[in-house]
């Protein structure tokens, strides 16, 4: 069998499950499977298909008929411009956090605080964007924290990142001058509405914290002020419909300029403000 005959065979398989793009993913699965550079699947179609490239795209195009992500099944995904390892212990880096990356680097920092940082993806982005910036990345997950720190490392960070594990400020001391996170925004009734993607495979503690959706940012906006130097940012990834709800939060909290920025498709994604 051929490359192309195995997509072929496999995109009923997929479809049938219900996934959505599921040509596209078979493409990414197939390439995984054949150790190639997604780029360079289209030449090598028409090859037969080895053994060990077969029985790997079977294993693949099982699990993703289970509706697991594709990015947990190839191990990681792009953000930014950079591979990061995802596992189900972290949330999947989503393109539209890179709204906050966008914001972080439209002003000056030097010590970041990322809450809740999962991968590590929001981070680690940033300190490799500013070479001279340190950061610390805290998450109530150990488990997340290992694959942080994995990414960090992968990504010649290292030295510049610590990782610890805290219920958001609870552990925290010092202080930062850019604080940013993209906390559980889930929530509890919408739940259920969720594609098994990421209902089923990614962790429910970084999905939800329960209730109306927004009791982290209560959480971080009651403490956030004492690890904020004047005039330090915060920074806020939000769920539809949260931005005003967000921002009336952070002005209650005695934050500053406070605004909401859109994502690349107009909905309302990050919450900024300034520390008096």
């Amino acid at each position: 069998m051929t490359g192309a005959e195995a997509l072929r065979a496999a995109l009923p398989r997929l479809q049938a499950a219900g996934v959505e793009a599921a040509a596209r993913d078979l493409r990414l699965l197939l390439a995984f499977a054949m150790e190639l550079p997604p780029g360079r699947l289209t030449p090598a179609l028409a090859d037969p298909l080895p053994d060990a490239a077969a029985a790997r795209f079977e294993a693949a195009v099982l699990a993703r008929a289970s509706r697991q992500p594709v990015s947990q099944i190839v191990g990681g995904r792009q953000f930014w411009g950079r591979w990061f390892r995802v596992t189900p212990d972290v949330l999947d880096p989503r393109p539209e956090t890179e709204t906050l990356i966008a914001a972080a680097l439209d002003g000056a920092f030097s010590r970041v605080l990322d809450l809740g940082t999962g991968s590590g993806a929001i981070l680690i982005t940033l300190l490799a964007e500013r070479g001279e910036a340190t950061g610390t990345g805290v998450d109530l997950s150990g488990k997340a924290l290992s694959v942080a720190a994995a990414n960090a490392a992968a990504l010649a960070v290292a030295g510049r990142a610590t990782f610890f594990q805290s219920d958001w400020l609870s552990a925290v001391s010092g202080s930062f001058d850019l604080v940013v996170a993209n906390p559980p925004y889930i929530a509890e009734a919408e739940m259920p509405g969720l594609s098994p993607e990421v209902r089923l495979w990614e962790p429910r503690l970084a999905l939800t914290p329960g209730g109306d959706g927004l009791g982290a940012y209560r959480s971080i906006l009651r403490d956030v002020r004492s690890v904020l130097v004047p005039g330090g940012r915060v920074l806020l990834e939000t769920g539809a419909g949260q931005g005003d709800a967000v921002a009336a939060l952070c002005q209650s909290a005695g934050l500053q300029a406070v605004r909401v920025l859109p994502d690349m498709d107009g909905r309302d994604r990050v919450v900024s403000a300034v520390a008096a």
